[in-house]
């Protein structure tokens, strides 16, 4: 059974910084593509970040580029999103996915419960 747990949700202030983690099991790990969305109240889900197998490669959304850097440990199972410089717009509960493409929400296979960003001004 696949699992994938984020962690380092919580309560921050704009400018601030905020670190999450997700822990992957139940799958061999370097043959996923690792990648973050996020939904805020109200609006439809969407892609922050993404890296591939090996993690030279990294995608991101024009919104987060430059703030948010997503990294990988194969070892440890664990993809990272580093979220710098957080603006009350990063306000979202943020999911971490697994797929064996990148591509839309659809073409990943596994999602994990989500964690909650809040960005007080």
């Amino acid at each position: 059974q696949v699992q994938l747990v984020e962690s380092g949700g919580g309560l921050v202030q704009a400018g601030g910084s905020l670190r999450l983690s997700c822990v992957a099991s139940g799958l061999t790990f370097s043959n996923y593509v690792m990648g973050w969305f996020r939904q805020a109240p109200g609006k439809e889900r969407e892609f922050v970040a993404a890296i591939t197998w090996s993690g030279v490669r990294t995608l991101y959304a024009e919104s987060v580029k430059g703030r948010f850097t997503i990294s990988r440990d194969n070892a440890k199972n664990t993809v990272n999103l580093q979220m710098n410089s957080l603006k009350r717009e990063d306000t979202a509960v943020y999911y971490c996915v697994a797929g064996l493409e990148y591509g839309p929400a659809a073409a990943y296979d596994y999602w994990g419960q989500g964690t909650q960003v809040t960005v007080s001004s």
